[in-house]
This record gives C-alpha cells, sequence and structure tokens, in this order.
C-alpha cells in the first residue's frame, strides 16, 4: 500500500491519496503484557478448581495470593478469555 521510501510523495501524502489515516499506517500492536499473560493462567486455574466463581471471587483470591488486581481488570481478562 503506501511504500515508506518513497521520494515523490511522503508518507503523508500517500495516505491521503488512499483511504486510510496516517496514524494507521503507523500503528503497531503492542504485546501483551506478560503480567497479563500470568494472571489469565491464575484465572483459568481458578476456573477449573471452582467454576462458578466470578470475578468477585476470583479477584478476592488472587488478592489474599499476593496479586496486586483489581475487579476490572479480572472481568476484562475473563471476557477475553470467553
Amino acid at each position: 500500500m503506501i511504500t515508506p521510501d518513497q521520494p515523490v510523495l511522503s508518507n503523508g501524502r500517500q495516505s491521503r491519496l488512499l483511504p486510510i489515516s496516517r496514524s494507521l499506517f503507523y500503528y503497531s500492536l503492542l504485546n501483551e503484557a506478560e503480567i497479563n499473560i500470568g494472571l489469565r493462567r491464575e484465572i483459568d486455574r481458578k476456573l477449573l478448581d471452582a467454576p462458578v466463581y466470578g470475578a468477585r471471587l476470583k479477584t478476592w483470591h488472587l488478592c489474599n495470593e499476593g496479586h496486586p488486581i483489581n475487579g476490572k481488570r479480572i472481568r476484562r481478562l475473563m471476557r477475553l478469555m470467553g
């Protein structure tokens, strides 16, 4: 699509000619943080131990085990896990 080494057209000009924004050209996906991956493993382990636990109980158990986490993060990670 956009060739960054184009000597005649700048990246901004190329993005205006194409139906994409310039920020989309510079956007790169971020890797998920290692702490979130570890928390997802812990949530999955808790889910296998007690599948009826909701986000509140999982938050309580993870906080008691020393993970500094709040309920919103647990809900978001559970939603990502399906």
